[in-house]
């Protein structure tokens, strides 16, 4: 499959956020909208939408803090798994990063997906010897 990388547009956004929702990677207590505007609101050349044609059929949003890269919500339609679209837009969300002089990038995988590690390990990312950490700033519902 062929499609285009781009950064997303206003017009992406509902599609976006249906693509975050079939594939399960929102939460009740995170606003998929505020997230979207967050990441534009800092570097919007990293919120990614591939396209094929005028449909979205994946996306990544990549973020630099200055020390690591980070990539968060990738995500491909599920008619489109498996014909290199992730693996697209992660080569994508890094040589962006890399031009922005990111030595490392790095992802977090919830423990339940499991079946996203293989993809993960052919594009030879590896689990860090870390533990993450997190403290909400926002109440949860």
């Amino acid at each position: 499959m062929v499609v285009a990388i781009r950064p997303l547009n206003d017009s992406d956004i509902d599609a976006v956020i249906r693509l975050w929702e079939t594939s399960g990677l929102t939460r009740e207590w995170n606003d998929p909208r505020a997230d979207i505007a967050r990441a534009r609101a800092v570097w919007p050349d990293l919120l990614l939408v591939a396209v094929d044609g005028d449909a979205v059929v994946g996306s990544v949003m990549a973020g630099y803090d200055g020390h690591r890269g980070w990539l968060y919500y990738l995500a491909t339609e599920p008619s489109s798994r498996g014909q290199g679209v992730g693996s697209a837009l992660v080569a994508e969300a890094e040589r962006r990063l890399g031009e922005l002089g990111c030595p490392k990038v790095q992802l977090m995988v919830r423990r339940e997906n499991v079946q996203v590690l293989s993809f993960y390990d052919a594009l030879t990312y590896a689990p860090s010897d870390v533990e993450v950490y997190g403290k909400r700033l926002n109440a949860v519902p």
